[in-house]
């Protein structure tokens, strides 16, 4: 009777052996592809994003005034705390990764791939937002390419952190298009 190959890695003993090693390192084992560093720094910036975010669509909710505006304050709300749930969940990873997450408010700015911009009136913010979302897009596209197979737990996060960011541009793009009459970014 032939013995039957298995598709991956099934020596137990020896994932065994290997897994009481470097317990120091928590969750990295040998087999982690990505540079640990390089992630952790990526991932601060990422954090630093989503924190301006958060600050931005907390500011508009706050300051959105007229009879136009519940419906987008309403959305500017939930949006800043699907970016605080964002932030939280880039620092956790940070910290499986054995990491320090970067929530100092000195540098934020510098660190972060978006704007912290106020807008004059209530078009001014959705339009802000929408740039901010759509540069936060392009950025986690990257990260997604950069983590591809070698960090696949990371890679996951920011695809899903990255449809949020897409749908969040596309419910500012609706409100621009409400409230402006036609749509801004489409010829």
């Amino acid at each position: 009777m032939a013995e039957v190959q298995q598709p991956f890695l099934t020596d137990i003993t020896e994932i065994r052996r290997r897994a009481r090693e470097h317990l120091e390192e928590g969750a990295i084992t040998e087999d982690y592809e990505g540079d640990v560093n390089a992630t952790i720094k990526l991932l601060n910036d990422a954090l630093a994003t989503e924190i301006v975010c958060v600050l931005r669509y907390t500011y508009h909710y706050v300051a959105a005034v007229g009879i136009q505006s519940e419906s987008v304050k309403d959305e500017f709300g939930q949006h800043a705390r699907e970016e605080q749930q964002h932030a939280l969940r880039i620092a956790e990873r940070i910290n499986q990764l054995g990491g320090k997450a970067d929530f100092n408010p000195e540098g934020l700015l510098s660190r972060s791939a978006s704007q912290y911009a106020e807008g004059q009136n209530l078009v001014d913010m959705i339009k802000e937002n929408l740039i901010a979302e759509r540069i936060a897009i392009q950025t986690y596209q990257e990260m997604v390419r950069y983590f591809a197979n070698h960090d696949p737990t990371t890679r996951r996060m920011m695809e899903d952190i990255l449809a949020k960011e897409e749908e969040h541009a596309n419910d500012m793009h609706d409100l621009l298009v409400a409230h402006q009459g036609k749509p801004p970014l489409r010829s």
